[in-house]
């Protein structure tokens, strides 16, 4: 399945949503631009999970710092574009509800659970971790518990045929969540390159503590 819009009108402009993609995409220019010594650059403000659980590191940051850093830089063009348009289809609707300057948090809180999350589950390993899949994966755990029943436009490919349909966002993000947890519980056993359970984390902190977020607003 492959959301691509969702039928859940705001009453706001989602200014944080649109400077927070306009950051990542700027980055990541800067990444490609970096061309050869964008492997270090990774290395030097990629979240590390050894790093992270020691606090000790030779990156040219702190390695609580790297958190942040990481969560705007990403690994390549279908990996910043996947997560821009999650948010763009998700995060307006969040933004709306919590108002810019508390979506603002809750994103990088969202991001900092993401981590910690991966790093916990990994706390050998010197790969670094980028992009901003854990605090998108917060605002789809705040969707799926506020608006379970909104309409997801979706492309299904059914072999060579292709369908497009309206989807409860239930059933959108629901199978996306249990794809993160069977990969996660997969990548301990195989190791994989992807940072399954900072997806897991960040959608947990979205689904459990958005009521939190939403004490007070009117």
């Amino acid at each position: 399945m492959f959301p691509y819009k969702d039928d859940n009108p705001t009453k706001t402009i989602p200014y944080v949503t649109i400077l927070i993609i306009a950051i990542n995409m700027f980055v990541f220019i800067l990444q490609i631009m970096a061309d050869e010594d964008s492997k270090n650059i990774v290395y030097a403000y990629g979240a590390i999970p050894h790093n992270i659980v020691s606090l000790q590191s030779s990156q040219p940051i702190h390695p609580v710092f790297t958190i942040f850093t990481a969560m705007f830089m990403h690994g390549g063009v279908f990996h910043i574009a996947g997560n821009m348009l999650y948010l763009w289809i998700f995060g307006n609707n969040i933004e709306d509800r919590l108002g810019h300057l508390r979506y603002s948090f809750f994103y990088l809180f969202s991001g900092i659970v993401a981590a910690f999350a991966h790093a916990l589950t990994n706390i050998h390993s010197n790969i670094p971790m980028i992009g901003a899949s854990g605090a998108v994966s917060g605002i789809l755990g705040a969707y799926i518990l506020l608006f379970p029943l909104a309409r997801v436009h979706t492309i299904i490919f059914l072999g060579f045929f292709v369908q497009i349909v309206k989807i409860p966002a239930l059933i959108v993000i629901g199978f996306w969540a249990i794809i993160q947890v069977v990969n996660g519980l997969i990548s301990q056993v195989t190791q994989g390159g992807v940072a399954w359970f900072a997806h897991v984390g960040g959608f947990v902190a979205g689904l459990f503590t958005i009521k939190m977020w939403l004490w007070r607003r009117n």
